[in-house]
């Protein structure tokens, strides 16, 4: 075989194996996210002369103005131009509407950026599952099914 029909073979392994990561791994929730900012958790309790932070889940769900669900709330990032965020919308209206105490809410990515970068959010759509406090549980990159987005949930109680 010459030289470029082996850097084709290899281009194409490479390719498929890219190809195939991605599709298992898009949509799946898996554990949180350092936040920028946040407490390391080795602070203690906090006092009467701490105050209590807000969650910047919780923070950026007050900014645009809607409220967090009394079990938890699915938190979307979406952009104008991303064809699964409204896919992922759908799924996540539909779950939110079928679980009782579970709220939706969703994000413009552009017009938040600093919320975007504080949150370490790196592609669209992203959804964080946050309790009922504010604090993220989970989260997914890419599409979740309706199944994944159920089991996620699940995990909030």
């Amino acid at each position: 075989m010459t030289t470029g029909a082996w850097i084709l073979v290899a281009a194409v392994v490479l390719a498929l194996a890219v190809g195939l990561w991605r599709a298992a791994t898009d949509g799946r929730f898996r554990g949180t996210h350092q936040v920028r900012g946040a407490d390391d958790g080795s602070g203690g309790a906090a006092g009467p002369e701490t105050p209590v932070e807000t969650p910047p889940g919780a923070a950026l769900v007050a900014e645009v103005g809607e409220t967090l669900g009394e079990r938890a709330t699915l938190l979307q990032f979406s952009s104008a131009f991303c064809a699964p965020c409204r896919a992922t919308r759908r799924i996540l209206a539909d779950v939110a509407e079928v679980v009782p105490g579970v709220a939706h809410v969703e994000v413009d990515a552009e017009h938040h950026l600093e919320a975007v970068r504080r949150l370490g959010v790196l592609r669209t759509p992203t959804t964080i599952v946050l309790a009922a406090d504010g604090t993220e549980v989970t989260r997914a990159a890419g599409a979740p099914r309706k199944e994944q987005v159920l089991a996620a949930l699940a995990t909030t109680d």
